[in-house]
């Protein structure tokens, strides 16, 4: 099977998730394109969703589901999304379509964050996609040689973008062992917006295409301490 026919795949199963009647968080890619196009067929009542592009605003609109501002809703019940990459820990890269800003966002305001994707994207350690910053402009250089000190080797996305008017360095050559800390150290250099590194809000639910069907995995849980005597 193609990896195409895994995204389709993924991207129809992920409709069950999908609660009647409610606001739905919806991201960006090409599996979450697969999504909303399984999500017209399916009938399902969706009266409203929230976007993290402008281009699946424009997917979401043309299947006529209104498309409101997170500022509109105090939650939302179910985000559903694609990965770059996933571990174990259910920690991602996201942002290889340039969405990370927005996606980290509804991901936090999200109750439960439901990944779509293909076997391809499950990874033991996260590092092999290059990790997505989105930066000011007028910070990228100042960026730049602070993520090399980690080193990361950033390169500029060329003629790209985001929606929010800022730029995106891809950082090749990490071998993230440590998803939380990296986000966190990266998000606190100045220019930057935010990181690819999805880990202090990870997924809930994986919904990962295979050659043998649909796997359905939940979030390890950390272990209990009780205490004891």
């Amino acid at each position: 099977m193609a990896q195409d026919d895994l995204k389709r795949a993924v991207a129809a199963a992920a409709v069950r998730y999908v609660p009647a009647g409610e606001v739905l968080g919806v991201g960006t890619g090409s599996t979450v394109d697969h999504f909303i196009d399984a999500l017209a067929a399916s009938g399902v009542r969706v009266p409203a969703a929230v976007s993290t592009s402008n281009r699946s605003t424009r997917r979401l609109a043309a299947i006529g589901i209104p498309v409101i501002d997170l500022n509109e809703v105090e939650a939302i019940p179910v985000y559903i999304d694609g990965a770059d990459e996933i571990d174990a820990s259910f920690s991602m890269i996201k942002g290889g379509g340039g969405a990370l800003t927005r996606e980290k966002i509804v991901a936090a305001v999200a109750r439960t964050f439901v990944c779509i994707a293909d076997e391809s994207k499950r990874v033991e350690v996260l590092g092999r996609f290059p990790l997505p910053v989105e930066v000011i402009p007028m910070a990228r250089a100042f960026v730049a040689r602070e993520l090399a000190k980690l080193g990361g080797v950033p390169k500029l996305r060329e003629g790209f973008v985001t929606d929010n008017g800022n730029v995106i360095l891809d950082v090749h050559g990490l071998r993230i062992t440590d998803p939380v800390a990296l986000e966190g150290h990266i998000n606190q250099i100045p220019g930057v917006v935010t990181n690819g590194i999805f880990a202090a809000r990870r997924a809930d639910v994986l919904l990962l295409g295979t050659r043998e069907g649909i796997c359905e995995l939940r979030r390890p849980q950390p272990a209990q301490d009780f205490g004891g005597t």
